[in-house]
């Protein structure tokens, strides 16, 4: 390990050959800048970087060959020699004359209605793979602090940030005060004065963003309950979460990188999280969302036109 990062591989199969670009481009911010060296010589040049001994792409990029190592490893690859047939694989796809791939399942020339096809599949199973990960005991303990919170601030960025926005307004509309910050500085800042009752949610996919850590950290040493949703459960964010819910990470690609696809393992989370506190606090919650839909109610009615 080097500055903290931790390494990806746990034994589960290593990532296909196509999504080494977009595994790539999801981890860069989270390494070392030598580290960042060797992932961007393989992902752009994967021909040349396959005929490499570990020695020879340490040598090419500037680094050592413990980096080479690790940065196969966080990758998701046991070793550097699994690296090599990885890239060994992607060169001949790229040589091969196919039609290119602008996801890893979908081709630049396919139909229309394969397109929907395939991402329709790969949505179902994206939840499918977060249900089936979701820790309830988790789930359920986040559900319990959240439904008795004074107040709940949510941090998100980027992709992220839409889906704590989501969680944000649900919230509010059964009685509850909740607040998404996707400012980095005004999220530190409102962090500052959480306290013990108090909840704060990191949502982020890659578990090392720092301008969502960065808050739920300040709200952690203030005494705030803190839970993170995360698609790396041993990633940076967990060391201040009290609680850990885990979202898919398996189906990244070129064209929908984990920025895209994550979102719809995060809203599922979210969902979860929400429909439960809404059972705890139902007596609190019926009525103030019905009070929401009534104060809303004739912005969705037609106007009669005179």
């Amino acid at each position: 390990m080097t500055n903290g990062l931790k390494e990806s591989f746990s034994g589960d199969s290593p990532p296909a050959p196509a999504a080494l670009a977009a595994k790539v481009r999801t981890l860069a911010p989270s390494m070392t800048r030598s580290m960042q060296r060797v992932a961007e010589a393989v992902a752009g040049d994967p021909a040349g970087c396959a005929a490499l001994t570990v020695t020879g792409l340490a040598e090419l990029t500037g680094t050592s060959e413990a980096t080479v190592v690790r940065t196969a490893r966080l990758l998701g690859y046991p070793g550097y020699r699994d690296l090599r047939l990885a890239l060994a694989g992607l060169a001949a796809h790229q040589q091969s004359g196919r039609a290119p791939a602008v996801t890893a399942d979908i081709a630049v020339d396919d139909p229309i209605a394969d397109v929907v096809a395939k991402l329709a599949f790969d949505e179902q199973q994206t939840l499918a793979d977060t249900a089936a990960g979701l820790d309830t005991v988790q789930l359920g303990a986040a559900v319990a602090v959240a439904s008795t919170a004074r107040r709940i601030d949510i941090y998100g960025v980027g992709a992220s940030s839409l889906v704590a926005q989501d969680l944000g307004q649900k919230l509010l509309r059964i009685g509850l005060i909740a607040h998404a910050h996707m400012d980095p500085h005004l999220a530190v800042t409102n962090a500052v004065q959480l306290r013990s009752g108090d909840v704060a949610i990191a949502i982020t996919h890659s578990g090392s963003t720092v301008d969502v850590i960065e808050p739920l950290r300040v709200a952690f040493d203030r005494g705030a309950t803190t839970i993170a949703i995360t698609g790396r459960p041993d990633g940076p964010v967990t060391q201040y979460a009290d609680h850990v819910l885990t979202t898919s990470t398996a189906r990244e690609s070129e064209l929908r990188p984990a920025a895209m696809s994550s979102r719809t393992s995060q809203l599922l989370v979210v969902d979860c999280l929400f429909i439960g506190v809404a059972q705890r606090t139902y007596e609190t919650a019926a009525p103030a969302l019905a009070a929401s839909y009534e104060a809303l109610a004739h912005r969705h009615t037609p106007r009669s036109t005179r």
